[in-house]
C-alpha cells in the first residue's frame, strides 16, 4: 500500500434515526485507536454455495487494514477464494456500554515475505510469544502448519455507540 493508502481520510456520517441528538459521529482516529487495540474479531465469509460463515480470529491493524491469519484449507481461506468479500466486527457484548465497529471490505491475499516479517512482529507485539510466526515463500509458519495472511481494507466502517448517548455512524472510503 502507499503512503496516500493509509492515509485516507473517510467521510463520516452520523445517522440521527439510530443517534441521541448529543450524540457525535467519533473521529476515524478514534475508531482506528479500537481497531488496534481490539484483541478479538469475528469474521463473516460467503461459502460457495451462499451460506454464511463467521468465527472469531485474532487480527492486527496496519497500513489502513485490519489484518488477519488461516490455514490456507480452512472454510474461510475456502470461502475467500471463491469471494473475497468480508466483514469483521469487534466490540463487546454489553447492551449499553462500549462502542462496536463493523469493518466492510474485500480481502487480499499479503504474500510479501517483508510485509509477513512486519506483520508478524505485530502479531507477537500485540498478542505474545504464542502468535509467534516465521515468514517464509509467501506464508506464516507456525509449529507444523502454515498459514495465509489476509488484508481487509475497509470500504465502509459502522460505529455502534452504546450507552449515553447512543450514536451509529459511517465512515465511507
Amino acid at each position: 500500500m502507499t503512503d496516500k493508502e493509509t492515509e485516507r481520510a473517510p467521510e463520516a456520517r452520523l445517522d440521527p434515526r439510530y443517534s441521541d441528538d448529543s450524540a457525535a459521529a467519533i473521529p476515524w482516529p478514534d475508531a482506528e485507536a479500537l481497531l488496534s487495540a481490539a484483541e478479538l474479531f469475528w469474521i463473516s465469509t460467503v461459502r460457495p454455495d451462499g451460506r454464511p460463515h463467521v468465527t472469531p480470529l485474532p487480527a492486527v491493524w496496519a497500513h489502513g487494514a485490519l489484518h488477519f491469519c488461516t490455514g490456507p484449507d480452512e472454510r474461510k481461506a475456502k470461502n475467500l477464494a471463491h469471494n473475497p468479500h468480508a466483514v469483521l466486527t469487534t466490540g463487546t457484548n454489553i447492551w449499553d456500554k462500549g462502542y462496536d465497529l463493523v469493518v466492510e471490505g474485500e480481502a487480499v491475499r499479503v504474500s510479501d515475505d517483508g510485509r509477513l516479517r512486519e506483520l508478524a512482529a505485530a502479531w507477537e507485539t500485540k498478542y505474545g510469544d504464542f502468535w509467534h510466526f516465521e515468514v517464509k515463500d509467501g506464508y506464516f509458519h507456525h509449529g507444523p502448519g502454515h498459514a495465509v495472511v489476509y488484508a481487509v481494507a475497509p470500504r465502509t466502517v459502522f460505529g455502534f455507540g452504546k450507552g449515553e448517548p447512543f450514536s451509529q455512524t459511517r465512515w465511507r472510503f
